[in-house]
């Protein structure tokens, strides 16, 4: 396709030049002649034919390049250095006319103009202008085929280049079907279309196997956090259908059973809300919420609980906060934050809570004064199940700050822990949809 393409434009642009070059070289053939005929009737008075037949002899008699002729009414030459033609008036070929002629004359243009009693014609050769009409198709001619040449043998090796990448792509991506997700697509120096595709392609490729870890690891970690309450819920419907068992012990390990239950149900409660959520479809319900209202409520949800456990619960949180999300998302996103904080610090611990303007963003802090996560797990954390040791002893699946995680994701925000020194400080960042503002949250969150 490419040398067919190729091959007409080298046409098109063949007949352009040829045309246009033949055309100009007939034009100025025809002016030449033009004045030559005018010459000649202004060099005779009155047109006589006598006084022409007299002009004529003379410029025949001396080589100028022109060809003359004048013929009588009877067709019988009176002068000139041309064979008798039909008196037709007007531009002519001479070639066109007298093919049969072996004269050698058969290449002229020129000027017919009937006269009384006489036909004179003026002519020039077109010797040159046929050559170089010859020249030009032939020279043309070897170019288009050397064009097309050129352009076979270019696509074959263009080609021949692009299917030797595409077939590495193809055994590459068979592999990878084959499950094994530690292949690539081979990127090149070029970075052309195909290394662009190839790169967006191993981008996912490992997105896809980064999924396929957490689900591997997601699988490890239910089969790991349910077998304990599994078992233990079927250790108590033992006792509860051992023979000789009274009524008020089976009931109350049934009772006991069903809180296993709950826990249970949780877990998958839990784990299919993250799911939800970090599907995205939340997303439509979103509108203005009043940031610092909803901290506010926050912080008065969790102070009772915080008396309880010996701790104090402060905040400073700064009016008109507003962001763009669904409000009962972003609650479970800060009461997931400070209950870690208050779950995992110990008796007179403070936890502070902190919502101030930054430019764009809504910042919140929650800071305590607890143990804190060490650098290395803070990323881990985020996961779900994953729990410290010293958190294994505490209520807890793993999941609250996982589900946070992902309710920041979904609001297009960001979560980062770092350390309060001491401590841990948890921050998140969120568009305003208001004034510019900014939100941080800074707490302990070891589950």
């Amino acid at each position: 396709m490419y040398a067919t393409m190729t091959g007409i434009t080298f046409v098109i642009l063949l007949s352009v030049i040829f045309i246009s070059t033949t055309r100009f070289m007939r034009h100025q053939i025809d002016d030449s002649v033009n004045n030559e005929v005018e010459e000649i009737l202004a060099d005779s008075p009155g047109r006589n034919p006598d006084a022409i037949r007299q002009v004529v002899q003379g410029l025949a008699k001396h080589p100028s390049g022109f060809y003359y002729l004048l013929q009588d009414s009877n067709g019988q030459v009176q002068a000139g250095n041309l064979p008798a033609v039909d008196p037709l008036p007007g531009v002519r070929e001479w070639g066109k006319a007298h093919k049969a002629d072996t004269s050698g004359l058969s290449a002229i243009r020129g000027r017919g103009v009937l006269l009384p009693g006489a036909y004179l014609f003026v002519g020039w050769s077109t010797h040159q202008l046929l050559e170089m009409e010859e020249m030009v198709v032939g020279t043309f001619a070897w170019g288009l085929a050397a064009s097309i040449g050129l352009a076979l043998v270019g696509g074959l090796i263009m080609s021949g280049r692009l299917m030797r990448r595409i077939e590495k792509i193809s055994m590459t991506s068979r592999s990878i079907i084959g499950e094994d997700l530690r292949q690539r697509l081979p990127v090149t120096r070029a970075e052309d279309e195909l290394d662009h595709l190839a790169g967006s392609i191993n981008a996912m490729l490992d997105r896809i196997a980064a999924l396929m870890n957490d689900l591997r690891q997601v699988t490890t970690d239910i089969a790991h956090d349910l077998r304990t309450p599994l078992t233990r819920l079927r250790q108590r419907l033992e006792l509860a259908v051992r023979p000789g068992e009274d009524a008020a012990a089976a009931r109350q390990t049934l009772e006991s059973a069903v809180a296993e239950i709950d826990s249970i149900l949780a877990i998958f409660g839990a784990l299919l809300r993250i799911a939800q959520i970090e599907a995205g479809n939340r997303r439509i319900g979103f509108k203005a919420i009043p940031l610092s209202e909803l901290l506010g409520a926050v912080a008065e949800l969790y102070r009772p609980m915080a008396e309880e456990n010996g701790q104090i619960l402060i905040e400073t949180i700064e009016p008109s906060l507003q962001v763009n999300g669904e409000r009962e998302l972003l609650m479970q996103l800060f009461a997931n934050l400070i209950e870690n904080a208050l779950r995992h610090t110990p008796r007179g611990s403070t936890i502070a809570l902190v919502a101030r303007r930054t430019d764009r963003w809504a910042q919140v802090s929650v800071t305590d004064d607890g143990p804190g996560i060490p650098e290395n797990l803070r990323g881990k954390v985020l996961q779900r199940f994953f729990r410290l040791e010293s958190s294994r002893t505490t209520v807890g699946h793993g999941l609250g700050l996982s589900m946070a995680n992902a309710i920041v994701k979904v609001h297009d925000a960001t979560l980062e822990l770092t350390d309060a020194g001491p401590g841990l400080r948890a921050t998140v960042l969120l568009l305003s949809s208001g004034p510019h503002h900014t939100f941080e949250i800074n707490g302990d969150t070891n589950g």
